[in-house]
């Protein structure tokens, strides 16, 4: 492996990719194993071994989800101002193969313990990665787009296998000869505490070939004053878990901790703006505008975790294109399996078009992407018609619904994680990327709330007509994404003036 290369040789890569991007594609794959593992178990563990009621684990999943996505904001922060990407990064992995070894050991009695150590981790791990992806390229290189759409697909082979393969093991409908039944959560658990590792070793061993991308932002500051100051912050973040603990466990703290941190991270960003060109906040502004729109997006499509994962466990058969499969399993990666199938047709119909000078710019990408999701929930809605007596009713058109929802998650989130890096100056990306992913919080958290409210619906209901009040909120969610999209669309001139010469 080449080594200490200058961070000017390592952007004037040749070819399609830089070699350290495969690096990086590795180790987020096996980090985003275990994430959407764990992820897709959370809804029907707490169902089905802790007991809670439908609404109850709804409002747990969306304050679980939402904590998991904004602590990204907390450790993006550092990261930019103490820690650097790459200290950040083994301190997250760190904590989230601490997390997974408790849920593996003993998930029922330190189930919020172990979700709290992994939620403090992927804070730290996730937004920085998405950073050095974004550090290997020049400002206006052309080829950044396909470069986080490879890393995409890194992140959905990880979620593919990952979600999949968790959640059948813990319901018994794979390796069940294998895994003993009193140890199938223990085993789906302990997945994704091996795979981390696995994610973490990737990135400590290939690190070097990022020459000076993601060291400390304090390398002018005296060694010892520097140190201090990183052993606070891993100490103040291990402080952190017991106040999540008590914040997840207990939804109502979440409802007030999401009122302050998304208006507490826009004043941040406005006060860091006083310090940037008035070209460079018009861009900010830009990036505000895709957050904010992001937010419904995810509030809808992680209906995928929560509301989708009971209804894939009450309402779907199991027999896709005639293939027995465990339709929880199908419901975590079916969206992975079309990502990774036409990730790559969707980004050369993009330069096929941009050729002809016909592609659309960024904004109307978002508005499409909404009208795909309004698509995939009207079919969600349309499974109520192929209902049988039981309640059951079609995974052939369930998965047609993901595939649908699929093209519009291809053009809304690896365009939106490659603009944060364009609109942002480099000394704030990671805290823009971090407000991405906190974007992605608060979509979690409404999720939870949706979810929450279909829950309540259907409730003391047959199961013939739980499908129906769920399949009637997912049309409710197609008529929203529809209106988003298309607003979108309409005010696209107006964001493409603030973004310049952003593409």
């Amino acid at each position: 492996m080449e080594k200490n290369q200058t961070l000017e040789q390592i952007r004037n890569f040749k070819g399609a990719y830089p070699k350290q991007l495969w690096y990086l594609f590795f180790s987020e794959m096996w980090e985003r194993f275990s994430f959407y593992g764990m992820r897709g178990m959370l809804v029907v563990f707490m169902v089905s071994q802790l007991g809670m009621d439908d609404k109850t684990s709804q409002l747990q999943y969306g304050a679980t989800q939402a904590w998991v996505y904004a602590f990204t904001f907390i450790g993006g922060l550092f990261a930019d101002k103490i820690l650097g990407f790459r200290k950040s990064l083994f301190w997250g992995g760190l904590l989230m193969i601490v997390g997974s070894v408790i849920l593996a050991v003993d998930p029922k009695n330190f189930f919020f313990l172990g979700i709290s150590f992994t939620i403090v981790g992927t804070g730290f791990f996730k937004p920085n990665i998405s950073s050095i992806v974004g550090q290997l390229y020049h400002d206006g290189d052309a080829r950044r787009d396909a470069g986080f759409s490879l890393f995409y697909a890194g992140v959905n082979l990880g979620a593919l296998i990952g979600g999949y393969i968790c959640i059948a093991v813990a319901n018994g409908n794979l390796w069940s000869s294998f895994v003993p039944e009193n140890l199938r959560w223990n085993y789906a658990f302990g997945f994704a505490s091996i795979v981390m590792i696995v994610s973490l070793l990737t990135f400590t061993q290939t690190q070097k070939s990022l020459g000076e991308i993601g060291l400390s932002p304090l390398a002018a500051l005296q060694a010892n004053k520097r140190k201090t100051l990183e052993i606070v912050t891993y100490i103040g973040s291990l402080a952190l878990v017991p106040l999540i603990i008590l914040m997840v466990a207990n939804t109502k703290y979440t409802d007030y901790f999401m009122m302050v941190i998304g208006p507490a991270s826009i004043v941040y960003l406005f006060i860091e703006m006083r310090n940037f060109s008035v070209a460079e906040n018009k861009k900010l502004l830009a990036a505000l505008v895709f957050i904010i729109f992001s937010i419904f997006f995810w509030a809808f499509f992680e209906q995928s975790g929560g509301s989708l994962s009971l209804f894939a466990l009450n309402n779907l058969d199991n027999k896709l294109i005639g293939i027995e499969l465990d339709p929880n399993g199908v419901n975590n990666s079916a969206n992975s399996l079309f990502v990774i199938i036409f990730a790559a047709l969707v980004g050369i119909v993009w330069v096929w078009m941009a050729k002809r000078k016909i592609e659309p710019n960024t904004v109307v990408k978002f508005g499409l992407g909404f009208l795909f999701l309004a698509g995939g929930f009207w079919v969600f809605y349309y499974t109520k018609f192929f209902a049988g007596p039981d309640g059951k009713t079609s995974l052939d058109l369930f998965t047609l619904g993901w595939f649908v929802i699929t093209f519009g998650e291809l053009c809304l989130s690896p365009i939106g994680m490659s603009a944060m890096t364009k609109l942002s100056p480099q000394r704030t990306q990671a805290v823009i990327m971090g407000m991405w992913f906190l974007a992605s919080a608060y979509g979690q958290y409404f999720a939870g709330l949706l979810g929450a409210n279909i829950a309540e619906a259907s409730e003391n209901a047959t199961n013939l007509e739980k499908l129906n009040t769920y399949a009637d909120g997912y049309q409710q969610l197609a008529v929203y994404a529809l209106i988003a999209g298309v607003l979108l669309i309409v005010i696209s001139p107006l964001v493409k003036k603030l973004m310049q010469d952003v593409k």
